[in-house]
């Protein structure tokens, strides 16, 4: 969830008032301070055009690329979007890599292509895939899935594929969203997750058993079969679910629709608070409650304003699962799933509930990791925030060779990639530096698969992606 919303959101209401995480530290307050690192984060020249977008540690160096301060064309010819958020690597052919890249465009405007299927004409997200060098050179590109909305973040799937997440509840069925732009011109509702293959272009067909809600991210568990899926629902309680397919995605080599959507519950705890500051290292067993109506569709007239508000629509799902006990979080954004273990963030995780949550989200803390111990049943607090200096809001992650969580921070001043280490201690691994743009989330982390490149993404409406390297050793990766 990007920033420009807390300010639209700020803006309307003045106008209307006028495992291997063994050890981690926790604590609502007085938390450990983490260790220092023995290396600066200094400024390095992009590799691209020598202007200095990124400090990193001595010996690091990084290239960008689709770059879209000005027109980019890919390959097909389509003209490439803003917006760059979640992405994975896959790899390629002849050792290069092949990044599949969202892009959160909201709105109803037409759709950035027509050289792949389109799901709805009158939406401009969806998904480009790239075939990309080590070190940032492009070798060919195109769009990959068109016609979604609000493409956040997703995953990768172990069959060749990325799983990609609207965060929205748009459609014509549904009144308008924060930023007040009708949905009359919308042909499809909204908010689902899409498989994307590795080669080639998506179906543009929805997983609508997986829930239609404001869907971040997901992580595939292979052992089980299982999707695992966080929702960043913004100014109300958000909820961790599972997807379980009717059949293992690893035996028919896709994700299909038709299974069974659940919500997490502490057992023995009806509607946890798991937003609020939590103790040092807390553990809560763990089961499911079912959702009876993953997939709502609501009563509308076309041409006219659908009566159902958006505040309705995007409550709906997780309404069901709190009727049944289900716990509550704040703004679950990224995830990844690690040796039987599934991490995710809570961005605004570990204080109180907001006194005006739909302005300034659901939760007044810095932000917390969690795990889940999927043959365990157990959710576990790994690492909870003390202040922003040390964490600000968590939002993608992905998880390096040594275990290492690499967390992208979404917050409105100074923005770090942070990493997360097995003993506990939290370094810098990279500062956004981008003259004019310091509040600008990065989004997107997934390292290449012989993990000594780094691809992460700018997540703007002039968004750009790095490929960073250098001696990941030195610094616990």
């Amino acid at each position: 969830m990007p920033m420009e919303r807390r300010s639209l959101l700020r803006s309307a209401a003045a106008v209307s008032i006028a495992g291997p995480f063994a050890g981690l530290v926790a604590g609502p307050a007085g938390a450990a301070k983490p260790t220092k690192p023995k290396y600066p984060l200094l400024p390095v020249a992009d590799l691209r055009d020598t202007v200095v977008r990124l400090h990193l540690p001595p010996g690091f160096s990084y290239r960008s690329f689709h770059d879209t301060s000005t027109p980019v064309e890919l390959t097909d010819k389509t003209l490439l979007p803003g917006r760059h958020d979640g992405m994975g690597a896959f790899a390629g052919t002849d050792g290069r890599v092949t990044l599949i890249r969202n892009h959160e465009v909201n709105g109803p405007v037409p759709a950035f292509s027509s050289t792949a299927p389109v799901y709805d004409p009158m939406t401009g997200g969806g998904t480009t895939t790239i075939d990309v060098d080590h070190y940032g050179t492009v070798e060919s590109s195109f769009a990959s899935l068109v016609g979604t909305q609000m493409n956040c973040s997703g995953g990768i799937m172990p069959w060749g594929a990325w799983v990609t997440c609207e965060e929205t509840v748009n459609g014509p069925d549904v009144g308008p969203d924060f930023t007040g732009a009708s949905n009359i011109a919308l042909t499809k509702p909204h908010g689902y997750v899409f498989e994307v293959p590795l080669n080639g272009v998506a179906s543009a067909e929805p997983i609508r058993s997986a829930g239609r809600f404001a869907h971040e991210a997901v992580s595939f568990d292979p052992v089980n079969g299982h999707l695992y899926l966080t929702e960043d629902n913004f100014g109300f309680p958000s909820g961790f679910y599972r997807y379980l397919p009717p059949h293992h995605p690893m035996d028919v080599g896709r994700l299909e629709d038709g299974g069974q959507l659940q919500m997490l519950k502490v057992a023995g705890i009806d509607n946890a608070l798991l937003v609020e500051a939590q103790s040092k290292n807390a553990v809560f067993p763990v089961e499911w409650v079912d959702i009876d109506d993953p997939d709502p569709s609501f009563p509308y007239t076309p041409g006219v304003v659908a009566p159902t508000s958006n505040n309705t629509a995007i409550n709906h799902v997780a309404a069901q699962g709190i009727a049944l006990g289900a716990a509550q979080f704040s703004r679950l954004e990224g995830q990844v799933y690690d040796k039987g273990r599934v991490y995710f963030c809570s961005t605004q995780g570990g204080g109180q509930i907001g006194t005006n949550p739909s302005v300034d989200g659901y939760g007044t803390g810095f932000g917390q990791v969690w795990a889940l111990n999927i043959e365990e049943q157990e959710l576990r607090l790994v690492y909870q925030s003390p202040d922003r200096v040390t964490l600000d809001f968590p939002d993608n992650i992905t998880v390096s060779r040594r275990g290492t969580l690499v967390v992208c921070e979404d917050h409105d001043q100074d923005n770090y990639i942070r990493g997360l280490t097995p003993q506990g201690r939290i370094s810098d691994i990279a500062l956004n530096r981008m003259v004019g743009r310091f509040g600008d989330e990065f989004a997107g982390t997934t390292f290449s698969p012989d993990g000594s490149t780094l691809f992460v993404n700018i997540q703007a409406s002039r968004g750009l992606t790095f490929a960073i390297w250098g001696p990941w050793s030195m610094i616990g990766l």
